[in-house]
This record gives structure tokens, sequence and C-alpha cells, in this order.
């Protein structure tokens, strides 16, 4: 693990994802967009692709003033219109809505997979091996082989 991209808006879990990455991958970098435009923004600025790329729906504001987040849905439309070139893994307590991401995600030739934040140490006892073992297949040949 070396790079990973992430749409969450929570500061403890975003807190928390660093804190598991880093204790396990010192120099992995783990890139954290709040927003929907900011990871658009993230996204186009990559030089790389990331290891993995990780999404949450529900998106909230700090305050009453600060411009429309949008979801995790308006990036996975965003996604689907990019050459899929990592696994992606949706993390969200929004079924419907993960659901709707996931499948069309996979429609559009990405390797993609959801996971349900339960549980108080969700990230570290679900999340984190998850995302290792989706790192470690990569896109599946299946995908591989429609992206071509």
């Amino acid at each position: 693990m070396k790079f990973l991209l992430m749409l969450e808006d929570d500061l403890d879990r975003i807190r928390r994802f660093k804190a598991i990455v880093a204790r396990h991958y010192p120099s992995a970098i783990l890139t954290v967009a709040r927003t929907a435009p900011d990871f658009k923004t993230a996204y186009w600025s990559l030089t790389e692709m990331p290891d993995l790329i990780c999404l949450d729906h529900d998106l909230f504001t700090d305050s009453l003033n600060d411009p429309d987040p949008g979801d995790g849905r308006d990036v996975a439309d965003f996604l689907v219109t990019r050459l899929a070139k990592c696994p992606a893994l949706i993390h969200s307590t929004n079924a419907a809505a993960a659901d709707s991401m996931l499948y069309s995600m996979r429609e559009g030739g990405w390797t993609v997979d959801r996971i349900a934040p339960i549980g108080e140490e969700w990230i570290e006892t679900y999340w984190y091996p998850t995302a290792c073992e989706m790192i470690a297949r990569g896109n599946d040949l299946t995908n591989q082989e429609r992206i071509g």
C-alpha cells in the first residue's frame, strides 16, 4: 500500500483512517477529500493512480454557510466516466445510495466492493483488512479484460 484517495467528511473517521494506514504503512499517503468537488479536483491532479479509492456517500457541512458538499453518488458518476485503473471500496451507512454507487461503478468497469460501517472499531477490524485484500487483488481479471 502506497497511495489511497478517499472521500470522507467525518473528522474522527479521517483521523482513524490515517492512524491505521500510518501504523501499518508509515510511508503510505492517504489523501482525503471532504467534498465531492474536492475529490474531483484531487483526482484531476493525480500524478499516479492510487492503489485504492475509498468512498463515503453522505457528506455534511461543518457550518450552515459552507457550500453544498455533494455526495458519494456525485463522485461515482464522475468515476464511471474515467477508465477504471484501481479498485474502489465504498463505506457508507446509507445502504441504498451505496448499492447504487456500487452497481453503477461495476457497470462502468470498476472493481468495487462495499462495506457497512457498523460497530465502534469497524475501520480497524473491517475496513482495513478489506482494503488490504482489495489492494492485493487490484483490478480483477474480468474488469481488466473489459477495459482492455
